[in-house]
């Protein structure tokens, strides 16, 4: 099993960037396919950005496309989530999870590990 944690989270103006770190043990990330999901209040769950088994082909949400970068360090066994041009509409709880499946499921049920989340807040 994998273990996944988050950072990097907080608090940042509208424009702004922020990094988010999800570090993963117990397992090497290179035989998941890891995604980042996120839940604002009041909404459910959903889909950011995920890179599969191999490293190649990164997804995103079409409301994070051009935004957000997704990338994984094989030696650091890490995901991260590079956001940039950030809006209040991308303020929510963003979880880092982990899937057997080889290409990125959209859907937060296919995946089978999860961090804890960590609060992004974007202010106007």
């Amino acid at each position: 099993q994998v273990q996944l944690v988050e950072s990097g989270g907080g608090l940042v103006q509208a424009g702004g960037s922020r990094r988010l770190t999800c570090a993963a043990s117990g397992r090497t990330l290179r035989t998941y396919t890891t995604g980042w999901l996120r839940q604002a209040p009041g909404k459910e769950r959903e889909f950011v950005a995920g890179l599969n088994w191999f490293g190649r082909t990164p997804n995103y949400a079409e409301s994070v496309k051009g935004r957000f970068t997704i990338s994984r360090d094989n030696a650091m066994n890490r995901v991260y989530l590079q956001m940039s041009s950030l809006e209040p509409e991308d303020t929510a709880i963003y979880s880092c999870a982990a899937s057997s499946s080889v290409v990125v499921p959209m859907s937060d049920n296919a995946y089978g590990y999860w961090g804890q989340g960590t609060q992004v807040t974007v202010s106007s």
